[in-house]
């Protein structure tokens, strides 16, 4: 039994991803929560000089910066998951994982003002629309399909 979908049957990773509504749930939470607790971490030291790369997290609570990366992260997350769902989307997950990861580990590097993480979080959710439209637009024929029926 596979719960979270990653055996493949195909050995396609481009392929649609049918199942129930709270298998798809799980999903979008389970790369919310890690690309938040990754980012975290990842914020919480520096791999170089502070002349160089990102800045280290800089002191304050961080949980409305969190709060507003998480948002955006299951949005993002749940508009690939449900794409996916639909029609064959190249990684949802790994995407939705990166944009969430980045986000974080900028928003809480660079600490930035209300209007500035509002603009980050209509990008993270922009990249997710544009990477789905992408895939809604690329699809080969044979997976142009109404949505739950199978194209043999």
């Amino acid at each position: 039994m596979d719960l979270f979908g990653f055996d493949d049957p195909g050995g396609h990773e481009e392929t649609r991803r049918p199942g129930p509504l709270w298998k798809h749930a799980l999903r979008v939470v389970a790369v919310t929560a890690c690309g938040l607790g990754l980012g975290w971490a990842a914020a919480a030291f520096r791999l170089g000089p502070p002349e160089y790369g990102i800045p280290r997290a800089a002191p304050g609570s961080p949980w409305a910066l969190l709060g507003v990366c998480g948002g955006a992260g299951l949005a993002a997350a749940a508009l690939l998951r449900g794409a996916a769902a639909r029609i064959p989307v190249y990684a949802p997950g790994r995407v939705g994982f990166v944009l969430v990861f980045l986000a974080t580990r900028l928003a809480l590097g660079f600490r930035p003002g209300p209007a500035a993480l509002a603009a980050g979080a209509a990008g993270v959710l922009l990249a997710a629309l544009g990477w789905c439209a992408f895939a809604a637009t690329t699809r080969r024929p044979a997976d142009r399909t109404p949505a739950g029926r199978d194209p043999a």
